[in-house]
């Protein structure tokens, strides 16, 4: 591919990418996190009734144990439907650009970055070696 606009528009679609897959690992600390939060609560359960907090564990108990994130889903089913319905389609949107626009490469842009800024490095080295030699 030896568009540049092609290269940066290639690019700025990869970084949108990039961007869904933080947004998605986030997704899976919320996740983890509401998961871990839920088994906690047998032991503030636990706590609250050896207090003799019978009401409040009963409550929490009733209210937060295994309780719906949204209405009827569970984090997983959130995780699972956010992969089904936008970033399976998203991965398959840029992936379908990338390889009928690109030849299939990932990263063109960070690649030509790098190219450039390892021959600038060289050519720093190479223009050091000359006056010290």
């Amino acid at each position: 591919m030896d568009d540049d606009k092609t290269t940066e528009a290639l690019g700025k679609l990869g970084k949108a990418l990039e961007t869904v897959e933080r947004a998605r690992g986030h997704l899976y600390s919320f996740h983890q996190l509401t998961g871990t939060a839920d088994f906690l609560l047998d032991d503030a359960i636990a706590a609250l009734r050896e207090a003799g907090h019978h009401e409040h564990a009963d409550r929490v108990q009733r209210e937060l144990l295994g309780r719906n994130v949204l209405p009827g889903k569970w984090t997983f089913e959130v995780v699972e439907q956010f992969d089904d319905t936008y970033y399976d389609v998203f991965r398959q949107v840029t992936r379908d650009a990338r390889d009928q626009l690109g030849g299939g490469r990932r990263h063109e842009h960070e690649a030509r970055l790098k190219r450039e800024r390892q021959r600038l490095s060289a050519a720093a080295y190479a223009d050091r070696d000359s006056r010290s030699g």
